[in-house]
């Protein structure tokens, strides 16, 4: 399937969604008055809790070792099995093929998270489980949040969906989390943070702390997804489920990106065996061409385990950036691991056109090799209106087209633009693009940039994205879907990206590029 106007965006700018005939049917799915905004201090207060602990602390670590064995008590308590040491999900396991959708950072629960909801339907409908891959809600969690930005939105999806939490999710201490994914109380509220000393107390006092749910409450939303196929209950925000041939490791990187050493050693101990092994974090490995670390508390990080060949990874799929990166990254010993950003299913969009050439990464990957969703050139093509309007007066003299956009950007990057064209780029264009390229617009830095946040549209094209991972025994195909908000590419999707590995005689994993519209690298 490729939408009209000759297919993805490398092909044509109609298949990026700037000639988008009419509004999808899908941003008009999202809740009257549903309009998400951080202009609004709301949610930037709700949200403080990533500032308060780089200054006073993080009590992620404790707080998820409380939930972990609240859920054995819970279990004890109604007289079932308590969940399993290993946090492995079998439900799949003796499938012969598997077929999971993913999507990153979904949940602002308007137009830009509901334009996804037609086209994953259509394109993905059919797979046996979805995973949501960090910050599940926005702005800070909570309970009731769940109702019009989870259970809602995928009402129609007919498998189970797990997930595995982001920054966001933590906010609220995990409360709204562990009810929808872990069942527990929606009444427990979040465990105590602890620390003593100043910094503790002036943390307790200043903490945001979500209202507690109730019964009445969440059986409310789960009215949306009530199918006996649609139910799961995970075992603990982080586990891995066994898909078919391929096991999919759900990591929880909390506040800031690290692990602690207990769930270190999880994560090694899941890790082996040799069935393939696909990563899932709220933290990227690679993005915006560099390394960032995962530390694990005691000693290593989560890339060393990834990388280590008796592990059998052959993919990392991280979200908080709010776009779509492959980065086809070559080992020493010759293998290569898929390391792919996919923060792109709801969330205000972080902005591509500000990485820079990935040959900064060579040997182990290069520009050739190197995908992005949107393309450089629509990325500066999109901030250079909303900059317009916020420093121009709407004058148009910061607008840049979307072929001025990729010619410079090519230009810039020293590569061949992705869309082919004679396009002239004048005078004022050159001028637009010095001034709007530096401006902040990406999503990378500790806390996501300011102006990527306030420049969340909800106008097509949206740029949003989600992926399809399909694995059999020999074969394993990941594949990036885009949604634009156009009706055209929600009645004939649109196919941004997709990678296949084949499973040599000797049990090694080679990948190939399969990017429509430049099939390889």
């Amino acid at each position: 399937m490729s939408g009209p106007g000759g297919g993805p965006s490398r092909r044509s700018t109609d298949g990026a969604g700037w000639g988008c005939r009419e509004l999808g049917a899908g941003p008009r799915l999202a809740p009257r008055g549903s309009r998400f905004s951080w202009l609004s201090p709301v949610p930037l207060w709700a949200s403080r809790n990533d500032v308060l602990a780089r200054w006073l602390g993080d009590p992620t670590d404790g707080q998820r070792r409380e939930w972990l064995h609240r859920l054995d008590a819970y279990a004890r308590a109604a007289g079932v099995a308590p969940p399993p040491r290993d946090r492995v999900v079998t439900r799949f396991a003796d499938r012969e093929t598997a077929s999971v959708a993913l999507l990153g950072d979904p949940g602002e629960g308007d137009a830009s998270q509901y334009c996804v909801v037609p086209v994953l339907e259509k394109v993905a409908g059919d797979t046996d489980l979805a995973v949501v891959c960090s910050d599940v809600i926005y702005p800070a969690g909570g309970v009731a949040a769940y109702a019009d930005r989870f259970y809602r939105p995928y009402a129609d999806y007919p498998g189970p969906i797990y997930a595995l939490p982001g920054n966001h999710d933590w906010y609220d201490g995990l409360t709204g989390f562990m009810t929808a994914f872990c069942d527990a109380p929606p009444d427990a509220g979040a465990p105590a943070a602890p620390g003593g000393g100043w910094r503790g107390a002036l943390r307790r006092l200043l903490w945001h702390r979500a209202r507690r749910g109730s019964a009445e409450q969440v059986a409310d939303m789960r009215w949306y997804r009530d199918a006996e196929s649609q139910q799961a209950v995970q075992p603990g925000p982080y586990c891995a489920v066994d898909a078919g041939p391929v096991r999919l490791v759900l990591i929880d990187t909390g506040l800031d990106g690290h692990l602690d050493a207990e769930q270190g050693d999880w994560l090694r101990s899941v890790s082996a065996g040799d069935r393939p092994k696909i990563l899932l974090t709220g933290r990227p490995i690679y993005t915006y061409a560099r390394l960032r670390p995962s530390p694990i508390t005691g000693g290593g990080d989560v890339n060393e385990i990834v990388t280590d060949p008796r592990h059998h990874y052959v993919a990392v799929i991280g979200g908080d950036d709010h776009n779509y990166q492959r980065y086809p990254v070559r080992l020493r010993d010759g293998r290569t691991i898929q390391y792919v950003v996919a923060g792109g299913s709801g969330a205000y969009l972080s902005a591509t056109h500000q990485i820079p050439n990935v040959d900064a990464l060579a040997p182990a990957v290069t520009e050739e090799g190197f995908r992005c969703y949107p393309l450089r050139g629509d990325s500066l093509a999109h901030f250079s209106r909303h900059y317009d309007a916020l420093l121009g007066l709407g004058r148009g003299r910061l607008v840049l087209s979307p072929d001025e956009a990729t010619a410079l950007m090519a230009e810039r990057v020293g590569n061949a633009p992705p869309r082919a064209g004679s396009t002239v780029v004048d005078a004022r264009a050159r001028r637009a693009a010095e001034r709007v390229y530096p401006l902040p617009a990406r999503g990378t830095a500790a806390s996501h940039n300011l102006m990527s946040l306030l420049f969340d549209s909800d106008s097509a094209p949206m740029f949003k994205s989600f992926l399809r991972l399909d694995a059999r025994r020999d074969e394993i195909v990941l594949s990036c879907w885009a949604a634009t908000g156009c009706r055209e590419h929600e009645r004939e999707p649109v196919l941004e990206d997709r990678a296949r590995a084949a499973r040599g005689p000797d049990g090694t994993w080679s990948w190939r590029s399969e990017t429509p519209g430049r099939p390889v690298p």
